[in-house]
């Protein structure tokens, strides 16, 4: 259960704060000019919240979880980038096709984002999750 919970926290850790820091430094490049008026003024910090921690569950299961299992940060890391690809890839490209200002190019760069986001949490999760796995003797 440590080694769960431990996956978890650092996964969620690594994931906010990496992309905490994306998102300040692109809203404005990248999101705004293409998205402009259907961004909401404010930040709402409880879909946020809702998101994060319902996506790094699903992210400890079904990425880190076969990392620890093969004691491999590799296959925790390659998971993630699979699940964050697919992830994204399925907000990306419904917006893409449902909304008229939303461009390819941001498309490619939200998944790229995703995939790498997601990667290097579940791969952080994973290496958190072994070395306290192997401090505890299990």
């Amino acid at each position: 259960m440590k080694t769960y919970a431990t996956a978890y926290a650092v996964t969620l850790i690594v994931f906010v704060v990496v992309d905490f820091i994306w998102l300040s430094v692109m809203a404005d490049r990248l999101y705004r000019p293409v998205m402009g008026d259907m961004l909401a003024p404010k930040f709402r910090l409880a879909p946020a919240i809702v998101f994060y921690i319902i996506f790094i569950a699903g992210m400890t299961f079904l990425a880190v979880r076969p990392g620890i299992l093969a004691q491999s940060v590799w296959v925790g890391l390659i998971h993630g980038a699979v699940l964050g690809f697919t992830a994204y890839a399925t907000y990306d490209l419904t917006s893409q096709a449902v909304l008229k200002n939303w461009s390819t190019a941001l498309t490619v760069a939200d998944l790229i984002w995703g995939t790498f986001v997601s990667a290097i949490a579940a791969g952080a999760g994973t290496w958190a999750a072994l070395f306290v796995k192997a401090r505890s003797g299990g």
